[in-house]
Order: structure tokens, then sequence, then C-alpha cells
């Protein structure tokens, strides 16, 4: 009789278990659905206030403040209201604030929504991987990569379908907005029980400042996402001005980068199971310097693609491998630790853009590219460094 409850004991843990690593997937994938649901909305939002690119450029750098502002303080939003509550309220106010979003007039009520908008995203953005972190040890196997790959999916089909509403059945972006708010709610109801009720120790601090080694893999954070920034930014004015390319296939570089890196988080996992994290960290990021070179370098197209496709698959896995590694360091808690790193990314990803055109207008587009194969170079050493002191 023992034995039975003992085993049914163990079926309830293990399918609790599975059903936590659901939820933390569905998350990933509301973050990225909402953010490629909010893509289409800008040139609306342009329009509805008849303001120019200078304007909505200071008006979607809300975003990134806001984002800012929250992520610091999401790991102890994470430890006093636990990872349920806080991705709960996240994801639904991020979702609904889509509606307000797509029917906005005012140019400082515009302001007001999309600063708290960038808020919610980046408090999705860290406590999901707070809970991805805590659920990946209990499971005791790789978990991160396909977890980060679920944004990714997100992404492509909230843009897919977005296309096919508005484009192919003729719906108006409001009716798109509200099915897509739909969609995210629903998930979000389905999943959320099954969301941690708690979000890790607690650090003693409300502010995340990363420190030790925690500091090492934010740096590594840092430009891994200053390299992505830069590449969706940058990499069609660089085909088109540099390597010559008619304007309809401005779109390429980024296109194979994401679906290169898209492909490798999805077999991540099982690639970082067999060949060691430390080997896909650094083998990695050695590829993504060739890659750079081939993109600076090669005399042909095919080549030049294939220099792009090898930087997704070499930068794909250095994310989620560090935020792994984050479960195993000793210098901050992990509630305090993911706002940090996540902290220090968010910022690579809003400086790379403008410190690649600052450096293109003062030298060249080649010497900016040049200096993000250097940056990868960099990112190798001090993962090197980190897996020294961690592992």
């Amino acid at each position: 009789m023992n034995e039975k409850i003992d085993r049914s004991k163990v079926k309830e843990r293990y399918a609790a278990g599975k059903m936590r690593q659901h939820a933390t997937r569905a998350l990933f994938f509301i973050g990225g659905f909402g953010a490629a649901s909010w893509a289409p909305l800008v040139p609306l939002l342009r329009e509805r206030l008849a303001i120019g690119e200078d304007v909505l450029g200071m008006l979607l750098l809300c975003i990134g403040i806001g984002s800012l502002l929250t992520m610091p303080l999401a790991g102890a939003a994470a430890v006093r209201f636990g990872c349920r509550k806080t991705l709960s309220a996240a994801a639904a106010g991020f979702a609904l604030l889509l509606l307000a979003l797509c029917q906005v007039e005012s140019m400082a009520l515009a302001a007001v929504l999309l600063l708290v908008f960038g808020a919610l995203m980046g408090s999705i953005d860290v406590v999901v991987n707070i809970q991805a972190v805590l659920v990946e040890k209990a499971a005791g196997r790789r978990l991160m990569s396909g977890m980060h790959a679920l944004w990714s999916v997100g992404g492509f089909i909230g843009a897919g379908l977005f296309g096919i509403w508005v484009g192919t059945l003729g719906l108006t972006p409001l009716a798109s907005t509200v099915i897509a708010v739909g969609i995210m709610l629903a998930i979000l109801a389905l999943f959320a029980r099954h969301l941690l009720p708690f979000g890790g120790e607690s650090g003693g601090a409300m502010v995340a400042i990363p420190r030790g080694i925690v500091a090492f893999v934010g740096v590594v954070a840092c430009i891994a996402f200053l390299v992505e920034g830069a590449i969706m930014d940058w990499s069609g004015v660089f085909l088109t001005t540099i390597r010559g390319f008619d304007m309809a296939l401005a779109g390429m570089g980024f296109t194979v980068f994401s679906a290169a890196m898209l492909l490798m988080r999805f077999l991540g996992d099982a690639t970082v199971q067999k060949l060691g994290q430390k080997v896909v960290v650094l083998g990695g990021s050695l590829l993504a310097f060739l890659g750079f070179l081939l993109v600076i370098f090669a005399p042909g197209r095919l080549l030049l693609y294939a220099g792009f496709f090898a930087i997704g698959i070499g930068s794909a896995n250095i994310v989620p491998v560090f935020f792994s590694l984050l479960g195993k360091q000793q210098d901050m808690p992990i509630s305090m630790a993911v706002p940090a790193v996540s902290t220090l990314g968010y910022l690579g990803i809003l400086m790379g853009p403008a410190a690649i055109g600052f450096l293109a207008h003062q030298t060249s587009l080649y010497a900016a590219f040049g200096l993000l194969a250097s940056l990868v170079a960099v990112q190798a050493l001090i993962a090197a460094y980190v897996y020294k002191k961690v592992l």
C-alpha cells in the first residue's frame, strides 16, 4: 500500500513539474507574441498622432525607459508576491495595454502608456527567466534554450497572424488587436495556475545591482543583446549601402540570422547536454566571430548569408546558457541575479544600434561591424573567465 502511495506521489510531482515547464514556455510565448502584436501598431500610432520620426523615436524610447526602471525591481516583486501573481498581473496588463495603444490619440497619454507598457514588458522578461531558472533546477536537466525559443515562436506567429488578419481577411487593426489580446489572455488563463507560487530566495535588497561573477555574466548578456540589436537595425543598411544589395533584399540578413537563432535554440538543450555548456558558448562565440568576418569580407552573396547564419547559430544559446548558470553561482540569489543580468542585457539592446550608428558616422559601417566582431571575441574571453570561477 505504501509503495502504491509513493508511486502516486512521484507521478503527481512529475505531472506538476511538466505543467510548470509548459507554463514557463507559455509565458515566453506571450512575451514574444505581444511584442510582435505591438510592432504593426507603431506606424498606426505615428499616423494617429500626426508626428514625425524624431518625435516617434522619443516616444518609443519610453518603452526602454519603463523596462529599465522596473527590471531591477522585478526580482523583489517575484520574491514578495511569487512568480505566479507577478507574471499573471504583468502579462494581463501587457495584453490589455495593446488595446489602449491601438486607440490612444493624446501624445501625453501615449507617453504614459508606453512607459507602463515597457515596465510590464521588462517585468515579464525578468520574472519568466527567474521562473525558468527555478524550473530547470528542479527538473535537473537542460530546458532554458527551448524556453527562450518559444519567445521567438511567439514573435513569428504574432507577426504572421497580424498580416493574415489585416492583409488577407481585411480586418481592422483594432479587431486584429482584440483577437491577439484574446489569444494572450486565453493562454494566460490556461497556464497561470501552474506558475510557481514563489519567486526564489530573498536577497535582502529591493534593487538588483550586479556584483561578483554576476557582473561578468551581465557583461556577456549585454554584448549578446547588443550584437542582436545591431544586426536587427543595421544589417539592412549594411547590405544595401555597403554591399550593394537591392532594397527588396534588405531584410534577408536579419531573416537568416533570426531563423538560425530559432533553429539552434530548439536544438540548444540537446546540444548543451551532449557537448557541454562551455563548448557551446566558447565554440558559439568563435563561430559568430567567423560569421562576422564572412559578412564583412565574403565576395559572394551565398557566403555573406552563410555569415549571418553562422552569427545566429553561434549566438543562439549564449544567453540561455548563462541564465542557467545563474542557478549555480553563489554571489547573488537568483531573484536578484536574473534582473541584474537582464537589465545589463537590455542596456545592450538600447545602446547597440545607437553606438553602431555613431561609429559608422565617424568611420564606416565596415568598422562598426568589425567592432561587433571584436566584442564577440571579448565575450568569449569573459565567458572563459566565468566558467573558470563557477564550474
